[in-house]
């Protein structure tokens, strides 16, 4: 069984140092833009405006060795599994992110919002709200 992942794209975002992303989109995350690499670009074709979107993340600069952490990062709180936290450090570290589509700049670039990833985060998937 073939175990690669291929990245569809990667995300565009203010947020340059992991300090300055918010725990969760829920906590004041920015807009960003989403780009589409070109062999990916007809799996776009009919995302509009105002749809609702899941997008898969690989939090590339995540520690792929924790199996424990603090919950929101609460040190001196007691440390939890961290596959009962939404902590980005864990051996796969995959980020789930709900997110609207504010705008299609064009064939390759959609802009959402709200997404709490650093700039440069690969794309792994994009679902459908439903």
């Amino acid at each position: 069984m073939e175990q690669t992942i291929k990245f569809i794209g990667k995300i565009h975002s203010d947020l340059k140092k992991i300090e300055d992303c918010p725990l969760q989109e829920n906590e004041n995350a920015p807009a960003a833009r989403l780009e589409i690499f070109p062999a990916y670009t007809e799996g776009i074709k009919n995302i509009a405006e105002g749809n609702k979107l899941v997008i898969l993340t690989w939090l590339h600069q995540a520690n792929r060795e924790i199996l424990k952490c603090h919950q929101r990062n609460e040190v001196g709180s007691e440390q939890l599994g961290v596959f009962s936290t939404r902590s980005p450090d864990r051996p796969n570290p995959i980020g789930l992110h709900t997110v609207t589509v504010i705008g299609i700049i064009d064939e390759r670039m959609i802009k959402i919002m709200p997404i709490e990833v650093l700039d440069d985060t690969p794309v792994i998937d994009i679902k459908p709200l439903i």
